[in-house]
């Protein structure tokens, strides 16, 4: 057989109509280099000021994305013209969007073919630009686009010089050769941009080359007839190619698939497991272990001391039939589970934000965002396809995925496979018509369990369990946020032989140092209890001295003020002698909501605290969220380490509408009290340049005063060049959780690194003295906002090193207060010079000893 000839077509142009208005941009310069490479397709590209997609000529609809997004035209003339609104928006998963067109319509020039919102897209998107390209390129002899601004329907935005006649080099003579089966990595499928880097490498091949799923197949050297199979993350698929050159070809495009065509977020996956590429698999961190029989170690999770008995926390074990005769029902079935599962979530949120604390609240938040996970929903469904019962669906689909999670490298995304067994186990209970068993702990409860759940942390009784350990987890767990917030002290990642210790064992559980003492002598325990009682009696002096001011013994005032959240965190703080806010975390306000919030709802939540404070100052702390701990409604590329990523200030610059939002909120709200605000993670002059651009820009259009200005100090950049930064700012508050952790390169939830992850080691000290010392050169003041200020042992040399202000939790202001009114400066001085010249946190430790305080 010889290679296929295309038919020969008569030479003529084509005028395409503007399907938007708005600026006509040059397709080389969009910041996608597939669509700036011409992967996809030349044409150009537009950026929108109208948000109704037209059609731009007379055409049959050939391809619309599932998304919404992406829809190709093609004409009478076989042109294949494809329409790409904004870049990323296919993980919108079509929200904004909605299609007035379905395949097979045909359209006249000007016709409607999707409407978008466009302020939607802009804020979740990575850019509005829409590229009008012709995916069949050869076809076209020569591309004339259109500059300056046009009008939808109106002015013409390309012309295409059609060519006479097109030969095909493509074979179908030769050996057939087919690929193994390969899963897609891609975040979501092969959409336009990992379609065109696929049809470019098969360009390469005279073989004739398409692409099966299922029944379906495409030629793999058209992008259109690619997303037309709209292939998804976890579909499997196979590649057959005919002619000469057909085992290169099938072998190239087979290992491009599976490293994902070079997507960010793309990890190559087997068909056996679907499990996550073994670049992202790592082995498990080796424990603590202790060499004394008596002594058994942990990662401390949350603080405190407790001296109780054991009691081990059994699973259900919760029966599920495989399979079913009728797959209709058991897609109800599951529909109703789910839906009564999201009840009950919303139930549990609900009591928690009654409780006043947000960051408990937006730990159900993102549990409410599993359970609407389409991907967990599309592999259960499929499951249920086959002939398997709704709960054995279930079941299968977030057990697997939660272990997929868990062998992730990053500890914090590790940890979060507990919040989707959580949610999974949930849905899996109301599925089998099981109800959880409530937990009747006798007094004195020091719970032991394999791992615990948020849902089992809404429900544990505070007044029976003194004191938790659990052999799963960290201590940057939901759980262990959930204990340091509830003040029950806890011990994560424990020695697995804690487990066979017979309930009622007497131990003593110590959640600062991570550890738990077994056979403890009488005196040891009744010590231990004694210390627990004085501790109890200094609380309640502290309390009723907690409005006299926090003046030490020569003299030197201290400002002691909160660490807040939320309107109820403040009203807290003022009862027990808060002295104002020292960090209200904005990112509470944004972690609740189901979307960004609007600038009149921040506005009204941060005029509210303002005014409850009265004449206090707050400090507002500007968005703080990136990779690590991302917002549901925020789409963001994956990061091989968030940590020193896209976070803070940075993800504000990237996306400006969401950083103008707040800056205008926050500005409007200062009206109310004594606002100031402060950027997370600068690290660079220019970034602090930048945003304080922006605010002063916003200040000016609203003709408000203007807002004091300063910086987190959480990356030793910033401690370094602290003397340069305090000529742009009018203060610094000192992240001192970050700051250990970027001085130390620890990562502070790490299970055999966290023990050293201390914030008084000298290395970290000495920045906060560069910082201090910097600021003193220009009269600015420092303040610190991390744990540290509220750990005992560092209050003083906080204070020797010239330190002006103190953020605290809630809970601890009166004892910080009480301790500072204990102190001499002097001493606290002497203390942080000789802290200073040290080598390790456990020498600085050893000059403050916990008997002394």
């Amino acid at each position: 057989m010889t290679a296929l000839e295309a038919p020969p077509t008569k030479t003529n142009s084509l005028v395409l109509t503007a399907p938007l208005s708005g600026l006509v941009v040059p397709i080389e310069t969009v910041p996608d280099p597939v669509f700036a490479q011409k992967m996809v397709g030349d044409g150009v590209s537009i950026d929108p000021t109208s948000q109704v997609l037209l059609a731009p000529c007379d055409g049959d609809i050939l391809q619309i994305h599932s998304a919404s997004h992406a829809v190709t035209v093609r004409t009478a003339e076989g042109i294949e013209i494809l329409m790409h609104i904004g870049l990323d928006t296919v993980a919108l998963k079509s929200e904004g969007f909605t299609a007035r067109v379905k395949v097979g319509d045909r359209v006249k020039s000007g016709d409607i073919l999707i409407e978008f919102d466009a302020d939607y897209v802009a804020l979740h998107a990575r850019s509005l630009l829409t590229q009008i390209v012709v995916t069949n390129s050869d076809r076209v002899a020569e591309f004339k686009p259109a500059s300056g601004m046009v009008n939808a329907a109106r002015n013409s935005i390309l012309e295409l010089v059609l060519v006479g006649e097109t030969t095909g080099s493509v074979q179908e003579s030769g050996p057939t050769v087919t690929s193994e089966a390969i899963v897609i990595p891609n975040p979501v499928g092969l959409h336009a941009r990992p379609a065109a880097v696929l049809a470019q490498l098969a360009k390469q091949y005279q073989s004739a080359i398409r692409l099966h799923r299922g029944s379906n197949s495409a030629n793999v050297r058209s992008v259109v007839a690619i997303m037309g199979l709209e292939i998804g993350r976890g579909d499997t698929v196979t590649l057959e190619a005919t002619g000469a050159d057909a085992a290169a070809a099938i072998a190239d495009l087979s290992t491009a698939l599976r490293d994902g065509l070079g997507e960010e977020g793309a990890a190559p996956v087997t068909v056996a497991a679907a499990s996550v590429a073994q670049a992202e698999i790592s082995a498990p961190a080796p424990r603590p272990k202790s060499d004394d029989p008596n002594i058994i170690l942990g990662v401390a999770a949350s603080p405190g001391v407790a001296v109780g008995n054991t009691y081990r926390q059994q699973r259900q074990a919760l029966r599920v039939d495989e399979t079913t005769d009728s797959p209709k029902d058991e897609h109800r079935k599951l529909d109703r589970a789910i839906d009564q599962a999201a009840l009950e979530i919303e139930s549990l949120r609900a009591k928690v934000h009654g409780q006043g604390d947000p960051s408990k609240a937006a730990i159900f938040a993102a549990h409410q965002e599993l359970l609407a996970d389409p991907e967990l929903m599309d592999s259960a469904t499929s499951t249920i396809d086959q002939g398997k019962s709704a709960a054995f669906a279930w079941q299968q689909t977030y057990t697997s995925q939660a272990d997929q999670l868990a062998r992730l490298k990053s500890e914090l995304l590790a940890q979060r496979a507990n919040d989707l067994r959580d949610v999974g186990d949930r849905v899996l209970r109301i599925l089998t018509g099981v109800q959880a068993e409530a937990l009747v702990l006798p007094a004195n409860t020091i719970l032991l369990a394999e791992d615990l759940t948020p849902s089992d942390m809404a429900n544990l009784d505070p007044t029976r369990v003194v004191g938790f350990a659990t052999v799963a987890g960290g201590a940057t767990s939901h759980v262990a946020i959930l204990a340091r917030s509830m003040g029950i002290p806890a011990i994560a990642g424990i020695e697995p032989r804690i487990l066979d210790l017979a309930d009622g064992t007497s131990v003593i559980l110590d959640g600062t140092k991570g550890r738990v003492r077994l056979n403890a002598s009488v005196d040891e325990l009744e010590q231990t209890q004694n210390r627990i009682v004085r501790q109890k009696a200094k609380q309640a002096k502290d309390l009723e001295h907690a409005f006299a001011p926090a003046i030490t013994q020569d003299g030197q005032q201290i400002e002691v003020v909160a660490n807040i959240g939320s309107q109820k965190d403040a009203e807290a703080s003022l009862k027990v002698g808060g002295e104002g806010v020292g960090l209200l975390r904005t990112e509470f306000v944004f972690m609740e909501a189901s979307s960004a919030p609007t600038e009149d709802e921040q506005e009204a939540i941060y005029a509210g605290i303002l005014r409850v404070l009265g004449d206090r100052p707050m400090i507002i702390r500007t968005l703080d969220v990136g990779g690590d701990k991302p917002l549901p409604y925020l789409p963001m590329a994956h990061e091989e380490n968030p940590f020193l990523g896209e976070r803070g200030i940075r993800l504000g610059f990237d996306r400006p509408e969401l950083m103008r939002t707040q800056f205008r909120a926050i500005l409007k709200a200062s009206t109310a009290g004594k606002a100031r605000v402060m950027f997370p993670m600068i690290a660079r002059m220019e970034e602090l340049e930048m945003a304080k651009a922006v605010m002063e820009e916003e200040r000016q259009k609203l003709g408000v005063p203007p807002i004091e200005i300063g910086i987190m100090v959480e990356v030793p950049a910033a401690a370094v060049s602290a003397e340069r930064f305090a000529e742009q700012v009018d203060f610094f508050s000192i992240g001192t959780n970050d700051l250990t952790q970027y001085t130390l390169a620890m990562d502070r939830g790490h299970p055999k690194l966290a023990p050293y992850v201390d914030a008084l080691n000298p290395s970290v000290l000495r920045m906060i003295d560069l910082t201090v010392r910097g600021a003193d050169k220009h009269g600015k003041w420092v303040g610190v906002c991390g744990g540290m200020a509220g750990d005992p042992q560092a209050v003083p040399i906080l204070m020797g090193l010239g330190v002006k202000e103190l953020s605290v939790s809630v809970p601890v202001i009166p004892a910080v207060k009480a301790q500072v009114r204990a102190l001499s400066y002097s001493h606290c001085q002497e203390l942080a010079q000789q802290a200073l010249n040290l080598d390790s946190a456990a020498q600085v430790r050893d000059l403050v000893p916990l008997e002394e305080l």
